[in-house]
């Protein structure tokens, strides 16, 4: 990537981070969903897979949009925050599993949580570029994922209340 020379370059740039972090956070939640006991939190990582599915191709549709190159630039943010939701539920993993369970959470949160950082600054620099349509979409990407993650902090305090038993 060479520096960036207009706000359109940085918006490009933003895109093209999180569809990369998309794709390895997608990868990441399938594995996390395997090493679930609770069924609801299964099956809110698989219904988040889909998620992330779509919203990358959102992401692929606005990059083609604004004439960039449709490939993902290798996002360093994620793989380190991948490479850490790996560490605590692989080798390090809490044998028990409501426990194992809120740990998952808590890292599947923090890898939604750069994600909401992505998109919000995406949808930001489309309204400076006077993209309305980019903004509206981003934005709405926003509120789902911001819905994905009030529901796992929900689980999260449920599953909490049984691990402390």
């Amino acid at each position: 990537m060479s520096a960036p020379s207009s706000l359109q370059d940085v918006y490009l740039d933003e895109l093209k981070d999180s569809w990369s972090a998309n794709d390895q956070m997608a990868r990441t939640v399938q594995q996390l969903s395997q090493k679930a006991s609770d069924a609801k939190l299964k099956q809110m990582l698989e219904h988040s897979v889909e998620g992330i599915n779509k919203h990358t191709g959102i992401l692929m549709s606005l990059i083609e949009g604004v004439g960039g190159k449709v490939e993902p630039e290798h996002c360093k943010g994620m793989e380190g925050l991948v490479s850490e939701a790996r560490k605590h539920t692989s080798e390090e993993a809490p044998q028990d599993g409501k426990l194992r369970d809120v740990v998952i959470i808590a890292q599947y949160q923090r890898m939604s949580h750069y994600g909401l950082a992505g998109f919000g600054t995406a949808a930001a620099y489309a309204k400076a570029l006077g993209k309305s349509e980019d903004e509206q979409k981003l934005r709405q990407a926003v509120s789902e994922i911001y819905k994905g993650d009030e529901f796992a902090s929900h689980l999260a305090e449920s599953l909490q209340q049984v691990a402390t038993k």
